[in-house]
């Protein structure tokens, strides 16, 4: 697939993901055989056998055997899942990652955090913690979690220092892509499925070990053992178990390779410069440590990386990324042939353009847009750019991070501020309840977080309607550096400030369930959402309350509602034809359990969901800056992130 060509619809993409997961499951199933077969087989040739008398064929044998290799592989791949269940930030730190200080004055490290912020608002991905692989050369990087809400982003130190910005922004987005199409779930299972297998081999690498000792012993007290065949049997284990990890890694490179292709389509999208990440490629072509990662980790995660992370392969079969050569070629031969292009009209930047206050966006007029207000697609353009931004995308999110005021942007940055913030962002500019507020604050609040949002909240106030979600989605990641105390105070404080005046706006209800949605995994065990709804029928009541309850925000009437709703339902292809849910039953805090269940939905499911939802709000002829926030709550709920709603972007 060529990078100017057409990426892989979000949705397509998601399912193939799954189908993956099913190939990758019979891969399993079928390697399991083999080491049942491998491993009884050992038992036979080696003459340990439980019943005297019989040939190569023992039930009973083969029984115990199975039984064995199966908890073996079943307690090893859990072992290790269980290892990862912290997700992205469990595999980072098994690389030698450390995490980033989202207030870091370092250079390097504040542009990394900034091409990623950027990367963030533009794809309506949360804002991810990031990583650096101190003392790693080589130039690589990977995204892991098992949604876009756990996900991390982390980088070598080579990547982060020797890659002009351009180059940085295009593995970014690449990495991006990995937690926009679905695939970083997938890998994740693939590393435990191969850790189980493993065990086979290093049992059987124990048993040689340990019956060669005893070998020795019984020699050297002038008795003959009969350890030979326990070694036998011994090496035989260790042969077939490294013959499945052999399989592993085939399955690992047939699921890797095509998904890199797909990345690098995506980046050259998502940020109009082939020259970007295809430069970064030559400098991992030309570089002296090139990808390769030292970590004695890197062989579980090698199907993780941007880049080769091992040596060469011993067979291009097990090689888990394509040759760098056709990765260039596919994004624009021309690079293979000609020098770097440098950015910027020559410059490279050191520092970050955002972090020295330089934006090509300075001069542009720091308010909301009008359009932004009032826009209106057809639904099946805006389905088109769930998980799949555009370039246009990556312009707003810079002018976005541009235009903020600096006290509040130094502040989402550290811990403190970070709550300060949110506060700040739920203050209610009318006076007497925003004094009820302050007093229910006070009583609950660490002194230092108010004595900040006193100072912040003039700040917070002037700013535009359009760049509130996208400063409280900056502050995500100092938001999980909380203690788990400090977390449950924060969420009380939260719930009360919105309670205070006894009912919830809108923008109140977005702004708490985009809080919950993205820190509840990393303080309470994370659930992962399984598939268990594959036709539209199955959750037809949760979609009525949905439509419903969007029909009626428009607030226009009885008539105009109706019609919405019954767009939005022409959308979902179900008999019948189902009435509007009175308004009465339409409150926002019913919407939490029918989201619960669609989150169970595939991804073609979701995809109807979400057209039916665009149809439904749209019928008027725009969509409100509210009702865009809402849709976007909705599909970030879904993981079905949906970058900004921008209309020179959706309508090019």
């Amino acid at each position: 697939m060529d990078a100017n060509s057409r990426t892989m619809d979000f949705f397509e993409s998601q399912d193939h993901a799954r189908r993956k997961t099913v190939i990758l499951t019979l891969y399993f199933l079928l390697a399991v055989i083999f080491l049942i077969v491998g491993v009884y087989t050992a038992f036979v040739i080696a003459g340990i056998n439980f019943s005297s008398g019989m040939g190569f064929w023992n039930p009973q044998l083969f029984i115990l055997v199975s039984l064995a290799v199966l908890l073996i592989i079943f307690l090893g791949s859990a072992f290790k899942i269980a290892a990862l269940s912290k997700g992205g930030s469990a595999v980072a730190e098994m690389l030698g990652g450390a995490p980033v200080d989202p207030n870091t004055t370092d250079p390097d490290r504040r542009r990394l955090l900034n091409v990623v912020e950027e990367m963030s608002i533009a794809s309506g991905v949360p804002v991810p913690r990031v990583y650096v692989m101190e003392n790693e050369p080589g130039i690589n990087a990977f995204a892991a979690g098992y949604t876009p809400g756990t996900a991390v982003v982390a980088v070598t130190d080579g990547c982060m220092k020797e890659l002009s910005r351009d180059e940085l922004q295009g593995v970014i987005a690449h990495e991006f892509s990995h937690i926009l199409n679905g695939d970083m779930r997938l890998n994740i299972r693939l590393m435990g499925i191969i850790a189980g297998i493993l065990v086979i081999a290093v049992i059987g690498r124990i048993i040689v070990r340990g019956s060669s000792r005893g070998n020795v012993r019984v020699r050297s007290g002038g008795k003959k053992g009969g350890g030979g065949a326990i070694i036998l049997a011994g090496l035989i284990i260790m042969a077939v178990g490294y013959i499945g990890v052999l399989f592993g890694k085939l399955i690992k490179s047939a699921v890797s390779r095509q998904r890199e292709f797909l990345g690098d389509a995506s980046a050259v999208q998502f940020t109009r410069n082939p020259s970007g990440i295809g430069g970064a490629l030559k400098k991992i072509a030309s570089h002296h440590a090139g990808s390769k990662i030292g970590n004695a980790h890197a062989e579980d995660a090698s199907h993780l990386f941007f880049g080769n992370g091992l040596g060469k392969p011993f067979m291009n079969l097990l090689a888990t990324h394509p040759p760098i050569e056709e990765r260039i070629r596919r994004i624009d031969a021309s690079l293979l042939t000609e020098g770097l292009k440098k950015d910027a009209g020559g410059l490279r930047f050191d520092q970050d353009p955002m972090a020295t206050g330089i934006s090509s966006l300075a001069s542009q007029a720091c308010t909301p847009s009008t359009d932004a207000a009032d826009i209106s697609f057809p639904p099946d353009m805006l389905t088109s750019i769930v998980g799949n931004p555009q370039a246009g995308h990556l312009d707003f999110a810079a002018q976005v991070l541009s235009c903020l005021p600096s006290r509040a942007a130094e502040a989402v940055r550290e811990p403190y501020g970070a709550r300060a913030v949110i506060y700040c962002l739920l203050l209610n500019p009318e006076e007497d309840v925003r004094k009820a507020q302050l007093e229910k604050f006070i009583e609950e609040s660490d002194p230092a977080v108010i004595k900040e949002a006193g100072s912040l909240a003039p700040v917070i106030d002037a700013i535009n309607r359009e760049y509130r979600l996208p400063l409280a989605g900056l502050a995500i990641p100092s938001l999980k550096l909380l203690s788990p105390a400090q977390y449950e105070i924060f969420r009380k404080n939260v719930k009360g400030l919105i309670e205070a005046d006894k009912k919830i706006s809108l923008f109140e209800y977005i702004l708490q369930r985009t809080i919950i949605h993205n820190l509840d995994p990393g303080f309470n065990k994370a659930r992962v959402s399984s598939v268990r709804y594959h036709m539209i029928d199955q959750v037809r009541l949760d979609c009525f309350l949905l439509l419903s309850i969007l029909a009626w925000r428009s607030d226009a009437g009885t008539r105009v509602a109706e019609e919405s709703f019954r767009r939005g339902i022409a959308e979902l292809r179900i008999d019948g034809e189902p009435s509007i849910l009175s308004r009465e039953k339409c409150r926002l805090s019913a919407l939490d359990s029918s989201l619960e269940r669609l989150t169970m939905a595939s991804p073609q499911v979701k995809k109807k969901v979400l057209m039916a939802c665009i149809a439904c709000i749209s019928a008027d002829s725009f969509i409100t800056v509210d009702e865009a926030d809402l849709l976007r709550l909705i599909s970030d709920l879904l993981d079905c992130p949906i970058p900004p709603f921008i209309p020179d972007v959706q309508k090019s």
